[in-house]
């Protein structure tokens, strides 16, 4: 992280500096017009991890700055929310006095909501104990005066949860409000205004869409309980347990009734959808009666794998959303035999850094 350049007053300029160098990445593959979805220029992360110091009677937070190569103090920090900048001060001012607290403490991470809740973990380098849960529950009943909060404790092999290891995040898509359950440790999009954008943009590229949609990666169902609304059904998979569980929940509060979701790996699933393997947990599912025309793919950094990309080569518009402009390109080495490149998205996940989150719509030649 490099703190300094992390100046409001410089970010029209960085976002420029990004585009330009997107086009200029992409440009073999005649992809239209860069559609670019900017972020608020602070206070834009909905989560932040902090080391903590302890100095005398002093405690603080800190992060690395891989410029200075040295620890910088955080007392507050420009890109997190202002719900975890306000928790910063509060809990701080809470742990210094507290021995039980603050002993052996070592990173406190934040998750927090635009719709106000934000839950807490505090790491320990220790075994916690009864004296511990009892000042977390009284610290709880003091936060709560100010903050709907909840308190996570971890520990080697230990957690502690004083309520719940989640937040619910509410999103204004367009004229719609859905809900989604976000759990403590899991996979969420650190940036909520702009994965507010990248919903509308996903469901104005897939509009007037014919049969069902695939989509791999699912994660918590984010994009496909938003998307659910411009297929006739929707087929997600998702490996990750607690993501799963958080999926099914949020397909049920959102009241999608055409949205089922498989705990498989992309690469599971390829070899199911290629019938060489027979799975469980597709007993009940009849994978031959979907008409995916689209399928919709958000991999991790690494991309997509070889056998996984065979699969999604076969239909007819891929969208593919991407953290990692790199194995994108290289993806998209194959994805152009086949597919152009119709729609073309920038959108600024991360302010101040080189990370870059594209999305792109591939239509079959």
């Amino acid at each position: 992280m490099n703190l300094a350049a992390m100046d409001p007053t410089t970010y029209d300029a960085q976002l420029t500096a990004k585009r330009i160098k997107l086009e200029q990445a992409f440009a073999q593959f005649e992809t239209p017009s860069v559609e670019v979805f900017a972020s608020e220029p602070a206070h834009y992360r909905m989560r932040a991890e902090f080391r903590v110091w302890h100095e005398g009677d002093d405690l603080y937070y800190y992060m690395f700055d891989k410029v200075l190569n040295d620890k910088v103090r955080c007392d507050q920090y420009l890109p997190a929310s202002a719900l975890i900048n306000q928790m910063m001060a509060a809990l701080i001012a809470e742990l210094k006095p507290n021995h039980s607290l603050r002993h052996k403490l070592f990173q406190v991470d934040f998750l927090s909501t635009l719709s106000g809740e934000i839950l807490v973990s505090l790491l320990y380098h220790r075994q916690l104990d009864d004296q511990w849960r009892s000042e977390a529950a009284a610290l709880k009943a003091r936060l709560s005066n100010q903050f709907k909060v909840n308190i996570i404790g971890r520990a080697r092999k230990q957690k502690i949860d004083l309520d719940k290891d989640f937040v619910v995040e509410s999103l204004q898509v367009n004229d719609k409000v859905f809900h989604y359950k976000q759990i403590e440790n899991s996979f969420t999009q650190p940036n909520a205004k702009v994965a507010i954008k990248m919903l509308e943009w996903a469901i104005d590229v897939t509009q007037h869409s014919q049969g069902d949609l695939l989509e791999l990666y699912c994660g918590n169902g984010n994009f496909s309980i938003a998307l659910a609304q411009n297929f006739n059904r929707v087929l997600a998979t998702e490996l990750a347990k607690p993501s799963v569980d958080a999926a099914q929940h949020n397909i049920e509060v959102n009241n999608i009734d055409n949205l089922q979701i498989i705990r498989m790996s992309a690469e599971e699933f390829s070899d199911a959808m290629a019938k060489k393997r027979s799975f469980r947990r597709l007993e009940g599912i009849d994978l031959d009666s979907y008409v995916c025309n689209t399928i919709f793919v958000d991999p991790p950094r690494a991309g997509i794998d070889p056998a996984t990309l065979e699969l999604v080569q076969g239909y007819e518009r891929i969208l593919y959303i991407s953290c990692n402009p790199d194995t994108l390109k290289d993806n998209l080495q194959q994805l152009n035999q086949t597919h152009k490149v119709t729609r073309f998205a920038l959108f600024d996940q991360f302010p101040y850094t080189d990370h870059m989150e594209t999305g792109v719509l591939l239509e079959r030649r």
